[in-house]
Parts: structure tokens; sequence; C-alpha cells
């Protein structure tokens, strides 16, 4: 893989190749976007989806990448007479292997890594450990294995970048150089912002007859429907604090959230001398996007500039973790440390399957996830399979509670 600062061969001449995982999400309809924008630095290796075989087959159209993956091989096979029938050369797989294969491909420069929940987290490793530039939109793959995980990156040379606005948003406000301990830069506290989703200010009570319409109805960002309920619960913040830890080396207790409606300030680092860097823009995930694709260098993202006149004021205030207790959940784990983030991951993935299906309550997320910890023993996460095998095994207690309580 080209070296993203290397003046010195023809890195900025040839287009970077690029496999989006997770291509017919937000995340990924969003970078599809920013690379269009830039067809003489890009080029698109592979797009991947789990069943979502149409949007696949209008986005293998529209961009003509090499390869396509399903995660089936009956849709597989129906996206393969699609293409042939337009007259597309488009190879097109299907499975768990073939999503590594596209990840770890030699000629592949950038993966972007979009695929939601444990998942993402087998064909992002794989890209880590072919050592190309990562950019991190899977925040589960941190969450689960973030000990392992990190170490891959140093071990492989793998450039990795987060994607999330407010990760990026820190990264930027960081030191070049910032690994080793932020005592080490000067840093006292990474403020980590969250806008309080859909239901900010209600009460526990207000909360019990929640419906998964309301809480997919984000004020401020277009997401898909597992992240929107994370974001609703405030567990997503939690997963976003894990993954800080793990991506600044940072303990939870260095790190607050701060929650900011407006969504324009995304995050903001503190520092020993008392000054406060924040990144601002509009809530728009085409921002990170480009800055990760062009790092160190910032190309256009199709996104407005901000205009403050229209903004006028910048709200903040303190999450309240007695209506929004995944938070505190999510705290818990990575202060527990070992499996008990994947525990609280997969948890969690079960919970939010259930709510959307009218299986469970919005309220019952956090008393499932809170359950399956309490009942599960902490594991030293020395090992993938471990990691994978606690995951499994949170994912049948989860069960065993809706079965139980539901």
């Amino acid at each position: 893989m080209h070296d993203p600062l290397d003046d010195s061969s023809d890195a900025r001449v040839r287009p970077q190749s690029v496999t989006v995982l997770g291509a017919t999400g937000s995340i990924g309809t969003s970078t599809l976007d920013v690379l269009a924008r830039h067809p003489d630095r890009y080029r698109i290796h592979a797009l991947t989806a789990c069943s979502r075989r149409e949007a696949l087959r209008d986005q293998c159209l529209a961009h003509r990448p090499r390869l396509a993956v399903l995660a089936h091989e009956m849709d597989a096979q129906w996206l393969r007479d699609e293409l042939h029938a337009a007259g597309l050369d488009t190879e097109v797989r299907a499975g768990d292997t073939a999503l590594v294969e596209v990840a770890e491909a030699s000629e592949v420069d950038v993966v972007m890594a979009a695929i939601v929940g444990a998942a993402g987290l087998l064909p992002t490793l794989a890209a880590v450990q072919a050592g190309k530039r990562v950019l991190l939109a899977n925040k589960e793959a941190l969450v689960m294995s973030g000990a392992l995980f990190m170490d891959a990156v140093q071990r492989h040379g793998a450039v990795l970048l987060p994607i999330d606005s407010e990760h990026n948003a820190i990264y930027q406000c960081l030191p070049t150089e910032h690994r080793g301990g932020l005592a080490r830069v000067g840093v006292r506290q990474l403020l980590l912002t969250a806008s309080g989703g859909p239901f900010l200010g209600w009460s526990s009570d207000a909360l019990t007859h929640v419906t998964p319409e309301q809480a997919c109805a984000h004020p401020n960002w277009s997401m898909g429907r597992k992240i929107s309920v994370d974001s609703a619960s405030l567990m997503n913040k939690g997963l976003e604090l894990i993954e800080a830890c793990w991506l600044f080396d940072a303990r939870p207790e260095q790190i607050q959230v701060v929650v900011h409606p407006q969504s324009v300030i995304h995050s903001m680092v503190a520092y020993d001398d008392g000054s406060v860097i924040a990144q601002l823009g509009n809530p728009d995930m085409r921002t990170p996007i480009a800055y990760g694709l062009a790092w160190p260098e910032r190309i256009a993202a199709g996104v407005e500039a901000l205009d403050l006149f229209q903004v006028a004021r910048l709200d903040f205030q303190s999450p309240d973790e007695t209506a929004f207790p995944c938070l505190r959940l999510a705290r818990q784990a990575m202060q527990s440390g070992g499996t008990a983030p994947a525990v609280l991951n997969a948890a969690n993935e079960v919970a939010v399957e259930a709510f959307l299906n009218g299986r469970l309550g919005f309220k019952g997320i956090a008393e499932l996830v809170e359950g399956v910890l309490d009942s599960t023993p902490v594991q030293t996460a020395s090992e993938l399979e471990v990691i994978l095998q606690e995951d499994r095994q949170a994912r049948t207690r989860a069960e065993r509670f809706l079965e139980r309580y539901c």
C-alpha cells in the first residue's frame, strides 16, 4: 500500500482503489457520493451488502466496481443475472469469506468499514492485518476486540482513521502524534458530544410506550434503524466512549459526554493550559468521510459551509443516565475490561432487534443488556476466538432473557 505522505512516487497520480464494506447503508451511500466527486483520485474495487440486492445492483450500475459481495448465494446469483443482462462484467461473490477477500485484496488501498454490528469485525480486522488504510465507521470492531484490534494496527502498519463524526472530530483536534497517552500531549479531557436523540429531556416514565418509529426519527442525522435506536437510548454514545478509549489511548474517566442538541460541534479536546479545541460543521457524514479518504489533504465533500449566523446558538447539558442507563452500562463494561464490552454489544444487538420487531419495550433494551452483563463472568479478551465465543453466548443469554420476561 502506498504511503499517503510519500511524494516521491506516483501515489498522488494513481487512483486509489477503494472497497466499501456495507455500501448500501447510510455511510456507504455517503461514501459513494464523495468518491463520485473525485473520479480522478479514486476507483472502486468492491461494494458489499448483506441482503439489499436491488440497492447493490443500482450501485453497481452507477459505479461499476470490479467485485460485488452479498451475504447469501441466492441473492448473489440474482445479482449476477441482473448485471449480466445490463452488460456489466462485475464479478459477484457471496459469504463471509468473500467479504474478507475484498477487504484484504492486494490491489486495494482503502477500505471503508461500514458494516453495522458484529458482522463487520472479521473483514475489518482482515483489512487491518493487510496493512490497508481503514476508515472505521464500524464501532463494534473496537468495542468487541479493542486491544487485539489496536495491536494489529501497530503490527501490520495499517492507517486507522475514525469516521464516526465524534471520533473524527477528536482526531482533528489532537496533535498529529498522540499515541502513548493523552497526558504526553497535554490533554486533560476528551469531550464527546451527543445530540440527545429524539427523546432529549424525556423522563424515564415517558419512555415506557416509545415506538420504533419514534426512536428512529432522529432530529439531526439520517441513519439506519439500528444506529438510530442506539442514539435514542444513548447506547450509541456508550459504544463511542468505549471506542474512544481504544482510539486515543484514554481511560473512561478521561472522557466526558456532553449533550449538544444542535449537532454542530462534533466533539472537543480540553488541554491542560485551559484551551478547548472543537471541530464544527453541518451534520453531514460526508465531511468525516472525505477527511478519511484524503488525509492528510482536504477535498470537497459536497457539504454546505456552516453558517454560524443561522445556527445562532449552541447549547450544552449533562446526559440523564437515570432515564438513559445504557451510557452508564457501557462505561461500566469498559471499566470491567476483558470481554465485557463484547457482551454489552451482543446483548444490545439482540435487544434492539427485539425492540424493532415489537418483542421488547424501549426501556427493556437497557434492562436486557444489564441482565446479560450481570449474568456473564468477564473473561480475558486474549484471543479472537474467545471474543467471538463470548459474543455467541451473550446472544444466547439475551434470547433466553426475552423468552423469560417478554
